[in-house]
């Protein structure tokens, strides 16, 4: 036990070390010689923990990115419990995923590789947190798209931001690149707002029927609340569900009718 607890701390600060290296002076600074010295062991240790320097660094993904998602898992559950706007919480996820990819950049290359990031623990824990944002969001009425496609555009539009950001010089970079790309997913994703909607022309967000819009949301919506019918029997929830994904995933694919686009809103918080 004590040998086994000793093992768990010489990892430890194997990791806690290369991630500091990692994010002061990046990849090329992981080396097993230069880990082993600043973490007080001997160079075979390292081949005995992690085997080569590839599972050192992706040890050091997994132990930052389990932080960094326990604590967005935090934050969901606090903005639950205080019943916080789901689309204002969602949009802080955004905000912070993207801060945190810019201040990381060494770990959102490693994490770039698209295989690491299937296989990583760490990545899938990060997508549910971001689903259940999104959860929160469709049983609200406000989605007009399946939960899965909201989950998959933000992420893709977030990894986008970051990439573009990050190949960028520092000086140059658009300081509204991440605002403006989160606008133009709210605006596949989301029905109007009542009070700005196309009364003029009938049409939602992205030039579909505004009636479109409105079902896709209330079956989005639907879908959402499944679970909490519990006067149902569980074959009877499973049957509804199944009805309402066929529904959702096929108007989700249909394409917007054409000569029918209207106007966006913006739905930035105010300052």
């Amino acid at each position: 036990m004590i040998e086994t607890a000793g093992r768990t701390d010489t990892r430890a600060r194997i990791v806690e070390v290369a991630a500091r290296l990692l994010q002061e002076q990046g990849p090329v600074a992981v080396t097993t010689r230069g880990v082993a010295e600043q973490a007080g062991v001997q160079a075979p240790t390292i081949y005995r923990l992690f085997g080569d320097k590839d599972g050192l660094l992706e040890a050091v993904a997994e132990h930052v990115m389990n932080a960094f998602v326990a604590a967005k898992a935090r934050l969901v559950a606090d903005a639950t419990a205080a019943d916080v706007d789901p689309l204002d919480d969602l949009r802080d996820g955004w905000r912070t995923q993207i801060n945190f990819g810019i201040a990381h950049p060494a770990l959102f290359r490693l994490l770039g590789d698209p295989d690491r990031v299937r296989l990583s623990p760490a990545a899938r824990s990060g997508r549910e947190v971001l689903a259940a944002r999104v959860h929160r969001l469709a049983r609200t009425g406000r989605l007009r798209v399946s939960e899965d496609r909201a989950v998959d555009l933000i992420q893709a539009a977030g990894t986008g931001v970051i990439q573009t950001l990050l190949a960028t010089p520092p000086d140059r970079r658009d300081p509204q690149l991440a605002d403006e790309m989160w606008e133009a997913v709210l605006d596949r994703i989301l029905t109007p707002d009542p009070a700005a909607a196309d009364t003029t022309r009938g049409t939602g967000r992205t030039g579909s029927p505004a009636s479109t819009d409105a079902a896709m949301a209330t079956s989005v919506a639907f879908r959402a609340l499944v679970p909490d019918l519990t006067a149902l029997s569980a074959a009877e929830r499973a049957l509804i569900a199944e009805w309402l994904d066929r529904i959702v995933n096929n108007t989700s694919s249909a394409p917007a009718q054409a000569g029918t686009s209207g106007p966006t809103t913006r739905r930035r918080r105010q300052h």
